[in-house]
């Protein structure tokens, strides 16, 4: 996550994510899912501006545009309502420190929204960050970190200021680790997207007899060749059963030279890891003929 600008105004931009490997083990008493995942943080941002109010009311403003379409229009999100992540993050923090401020929060949309690259939860993680900074709380990043876990299972990765980490128990212990760049991915979203809770409902435990561990240490010793061989997500299989955009994706990306590919999240944005820039421009091309929905190429941060 990036912060710039003093009061009255913060500047601060949220960055993707995509998931390398998510194996779910097993459902926990309290109806969430025990998941060991390693998640990478990606070039690709949405940017939130947060502006002081002397009430404490608290809005939002969102805009939207299509991260590969270059020059492309701008377009008001409609229906912005209470239950948006980022006013939930705003409002959590606001009624935990009893601030009597209040914020006008501007979103601008780069990362695809209910595709599994977690731009929601970046968002919060960002509200938190940008209200304790633009209120003045003095909060310390365990205290954010402990708020974000009441909000979601993935916020919590983004205040670890980490660019890869291993995230274990339902999303809330994040064991950063160094992976070294630059990866380059080819990411296509379909036009069609899933509910998160629903491909829950339907997903097993994963049966694979690798751990997340084995795949860390290919990255890290660059052993791409094998390292690709351990991508997996349990949530693929139940994915393509409810929404067959997710399985023309995979036949699409299997036709192209990736070294690994594989949805992220509960998708329905799917990725394809390439050797380099070039590859990458020269996939994403093809894919985007294949109207396939919205292409783009991105890589991991430094």
């Amino acid at each position: 996550m990036l912060c710039r600008g003093p009061n009255p105004n913060v500047t601060l931009f949220a960055p993707a994510k995509l998931n390398l490997f998510l194996k779910v083990l097993g459902k926990r008493g309290d109806g969430y899912h025990e998941l060991e995942t390693l998640m990478v943080s990606l070039a690709l941002y949405d940017t939130l501006r947060f502006h002081i109010t002397p009430s404490p009311r608290l809005t939002l403003s969102c805009r939207d545009a299509a991260s590969c379409r270059v020059g492309g229009p701008v377009r008001e999100m409609p229906g912005v309502g209470d239950d948006n992540l980022v006013l939930r993050a705003a409002r959590l923090l606001q009624e935990t420190t009893g601030t009597q401020y209040g914020t006008h929060i501007e979103l601008f949309k780069r990362i695809p929204m209910a595709a599994g690259l977690a731009g929601g939860s970046s968002d919060a993680a960002a509200t938190l960050v940008g209200l304790n900074r633009l209120w003045n709380l003095g909060y310390s990043n365990n205290e954010l970190m402990s708020l974000a876990a009441r909000l979601g299972s993935d916020i919590p990765f983004f205040l670890a200021s980490a660019t890869a980490a291993v995230c274990r128990g339902r999303g809330e212990i994040v064991e950063p680790c160094s992976i070294p760049g630059p990866l380059w991915f080819v990411v296509a979203r379909p036009g069609t997207g899933l509910s998160t809770a629903e491909v829950f409902r339907h997903c097993r435990p994963g049966s694979v007899p690798w751990s997340v561990d084995d795949l860390v240490t290919r990255l890290q010793t660059g052993r791409h060749s094998t390292a690709q061989k351990l991508f997996y997500n349990s949530l693929q299989e139940p994915a393509e059963q409810l929404n067959p955009d997710v399985t023309r994706l995979r036949r699409a990306f299997a036709r192209q030279p990736f070294l690994g590919h594989q949805m992220s999240g509960s998708g329905t944005s799917y990725f394809g890891w390439c050797r380099s820039r070039r590859q990458a421009t020269q996939c994403a091309a093809r894919l985007a003929a294949a109207r396939l929905g919205d292409v783009f190429i991105v890589s991991n941060r430094p």
